[in-house]
């Protein structure tokens, strides 16, 4: 099998455009801007989704689903909301087409003109909360904790698979509580989530931070984050988690009676990741090889594959792999018996290295009559012999995989360490930024005129304060002005 991938080192972008197709996960559709996201690569958002609806079970929150569609005038009501997402909204006109009169196909019927447009949600706080008030009469009726998985749609003219697409997959929770400090509470806790899912399960280190005024989303009065490092020194926000004080509350008027008597609007949150989760996963660990996926979201954690001849040989070999593969799912490790005669093993190997699958086992005449098999692990490309009598199949695999989860986050949070620079003038930023990149962390006068003007000179931005800063007194990297603490700046995605 013939790989053909770029270098990341020549042409990142196009190594990972090139992967992202070579590897099966998705590709571009017929209608532009969209993608395609393939089996292989929908069964890894798959294991995602899984493991983030379980986490957020465990912090009390249900699911539910909400119309695609948003009536135009549930934008207008809260100001700044419709603002930030104007210029990304799809609307919808009229109901029906018809055939034209010249034969020439079928066109929009003028008479079937919708009285009001309707926008495909870009995102579902104005849907969600004139729901809510339905919903909320009493402080029995609090807190509301619903989350829901959706396709969402915002107009992109520049598209990169996973990356930005003009529809995409995500989850988006929505939350309503009687006082604003819970709704604090909820956003923080829901910004540590999916830092834990980062960290844990891809394997990614963050920084959690929170976003400047000018950063903040759309219609909230505080914007969390996660912030990730990826292999070209470009940072990518992994994750959002937004306070909405009583802006949706207000403005969609669901209001509460409270213990005491009283009449009062709740307060909000609303948080969301994105199928970007992906790009951020190839970009963080791949290499020139293809894939590298944490075990615990690979898809097929053990490939086995059969060295072999003769067809008795090939039968003596499967009823190895079998007792292997009825071990190692006992245990609840995901294997693939790869067993085609369609193709030689060498073209095998290179597949599932292309693929990212953590162990591949090859099993052989040779290694049936020394009770042995060979393993291989994809994160370090190291093989080793290993004797089946010596452990327990069942634990060597276990502790190879939980070694190699452990080993690529080691990797990933020593890099992001290499590629976070503190700077302190305004020459040492441009010249850090330009020959390196990463992280610049960096003292900022806190004004929203200085952060546009370094973005307009550097398309460095602000990616987020650091919740772990500490206020100590400076100077600002382009201004000069006094400063209250560091900043992260990067190019990002």
């Amino acid at each position: 099998m013939s790989k053909g991938l770029p270098k990341r080192s020549e042409d990142y972008s196009l190594w990972y455009n090139e992967l992202v197709k070579k590897a099966d996960l998705a590709e571009n559709s017929a209608v532009r801007g969209c993608m395609v996201i393939k089996p292989y690569g929908y069964s890894i958002w798959e294991k995602m989704q899984a493991e983030l609806d379980r986490m957020f079970k465990e912090t009390g929150h249900s699911n539910a689903y909400f119309p695609l569609f948003i009536p135009k005038s549930y934008l207008s009501k809260e100001a700044s909301h419709v603002e930030g997402f104007a210029k990304e909204c799809a609307v919808v006109t009229h109901y029906r087409l018809k055939n034209a009169e010249d034969g020439s196909g079928v066109i929009v019927d003028p008479e079937a003109k919708l009285d009001e447009e309707l926008i495909v949600r870009p995102t579902s706080e104005t849907v969600i909360w004139s729901t809510y008030k339905n919903w909320v009469q009493s402080y029995r009726d609090l807190p509301l904790l619903v989350n829901q998985w959706a396709n969402v749609v915002r107009w992109e003219m520049r598209t990169r698979l996973f990356l930005r697409t003009t529809e995409f997959l995500w989850q988006e929770g929505h939350t309503a509580h009687a006082t604003q400090k819970e709704a604090e509470e909820e956003t923080m806790q829901m910004m540590n989530v999916y830092a834990q899912f980062a960290e844990d399960f891809m394997a990614l280190p963050v920084v959690r931070g929170r976003k400047t005024e000018s950063e903040r989303f759309a219609g909230a009065d505080d914007t969390l984050c996660i912030e990730a490092m990826m292999q070209d020194g470009k940072a990518l926000q992994a994750g959002t988690s937004h306070f909405l004080g009583q802006n949706f509350a207000k403005a969609f008027d669901v209001k509460f009676a409270t213990k005491e008597g009283g009449l009062e609007y709740v307060w909000g949150t609303s948080w969301g990741v994105s199928t970007r989760l992906m790009g951020a996963l190839i970009m963080a660990h791949s290499d020139d090889n293809g894939l590298v996926l944490p075990p615990k979201l690979a898809p097929i954690q053990v490939v086995i594959i059969p060295i072999y001849r003769k067809d008795e040989e090939f039968e003596a070999i499967t009823e190895k792999a079998n007792e292997l593969i009825a071990a190692l799912r006992k245990v609840g490790v995901s294997v693939k018996y790869d067993n085609r005669d369609t193709h030689k093993p060498g073209w095998k190997f290179a597949e599932h290295e292309l693929k990212g699958v953590p162990l591949r086992i090859a099993i052989g005449p040779r290694d049936l009559e020394n009770g042995t098999i060979e393993i291989a692990r994809r994160d370090t490309l190291t093989k080793e012999q290993f004797e089946l009598a010596s452990q327990p199949i069942s634990e060597k695999i276990t502790a190879m995989l939980d070694e190699i989860q452990t080993s690529i986050y080691t990797k990933a949070l020593s890099f992001k360490g290499e590629m976070t620079t503190e700077v302190n003038s305004w020459n040492e930023f441009k010249e850090i930024l330009e020959e390196k990149g990463g992280f610049l962390s960096a003292h900022w006068d806190g004004t929203a005129e200085t952060e546009e003007k370094i973005k307009d000179l550097t398309k460095a931005t602000i990616r987020c304060i650091p919740l772990d800063r500490k206020e100590e007194a400076g100077i600002c990297v382009y201004s000069g002005r006094p400063s209250v603490g560091r900043v992260l700046f990067a190019k990002a995605y």
